[in-house]
């Protein structure tokens, strides 16, 4: 079940005004996106049980994503993400856990796609591959503020749908971007995200707290070291995004076949 969980911020969210304008859809795309050249949402944070507040496991990661234009207020993204755990203590990536093995958040490709509908941003995800390939959206729920230059977007996804014959996933999590004014020393692109739900299938029964805060990284040399080094002995692949639509769509496997196949159909 766990593997649904950081899909896209503003997505299963309830409907509400957005109070989105073309200035701020521009601002997000621009800091989410990047404008061509790959951009790096470099993570880190913790998982704490619920109620205890004991730290469990220390976690990192990145989405890596490049964007193509389609119009003044339909944006594509073309992104890869992953996430991995350490241990608290040693720093060391689990690769098992109580005799379990750990599994990396692994997603080979994310097609997103931003529209400017009103005052609103509308988001539309697809991942999976051949007939698993599945659309989610178009869906709203994103809101924007400013606060004395600083644009704060918000998006709080309520997360309860089947994950099997018996079992729901169930789980609150919340995106807070933050853009700060140009001019701006140092990185002017932030993240704080949160989730409450169940602990990973593979570190038992129970609740947890989830909390990473990210900042966008320019270029990959700039992703900080021990990161790097997961990536190219384990993930390379991750390394960069997908270059464009035609990647993605191999990604999928699309073919004659199955690309007219229902994303509903496929649930």
């Amino acid at each position: 079940m766990f593997k649904y969980f950081l899909i896209a911020a503003a997505l299963m969210s309830p409907a509400y005004a957005g109070d989105f304008s073309q200035d701020s859809y521009d601002a997000f795309v621009s800091a989410r996106t990047g404008d061509g050249a790959p951009v790096y949402w470099y993570s880190t944070g913790t998982v704490r049980a619920y109620p205890s507040g004991e730290t469990l496991f220390i976690m990192e990661g990145y989405d890596t994503a490049r964007s193509e234009k389609v119009s003044d207020t339909k944006t594509q993204q073309y992104s890869r993400k992953t996430y991995i755990f350490r241990d608290p203590e040693t720093g060391e990536v689990l690769k098992t856990y109580n005799g379990k093995d750990v599994d990396a958040i692994a997603y080979p490709y994310q097609f997103i796609t931003y529209e400017l509908v009103g005052d609103d941003m509308e988001t539309t995800v697809e991942q999976g591959a051949g007939k698993a390939v599945r659309t989610i959206g178009p869906s709203r729920g994103m809101s924007v503020k400013e606060i004395d230059g600083t644009l704060v977007y918000t998006a709080p996804l309520f997360l309860d749908f089947p994950a099997g014959p018996t079992a729901r996933y169930q789980a609150w999590e919340n995106y807070d971007f933050f853009i700060q004014p140009e001019g701006t020393k140092g990185e002017r692109h932030q993240l704080s995200w949160a989730r409450y739900g169940d602990l990973p299938a593979w570190a038992g029964k129970g609740k947890c707290i989830m909390h990473m805060v990210s900042w966008r990284v320019e270029e990959y040399e700039d992703v900080p070291e021990r990161f790097r080094t997961y990536i190219e002995a384990d993930a390379p692949l991750w390394k960069a995004p997908p270059k464009d639509l035609a990647d993605i769509r191999r990604l999928q496997g699309v073919t004659e076949e199955n690309k007219g196949f229902s994303a509903k159909e496929s649930r």
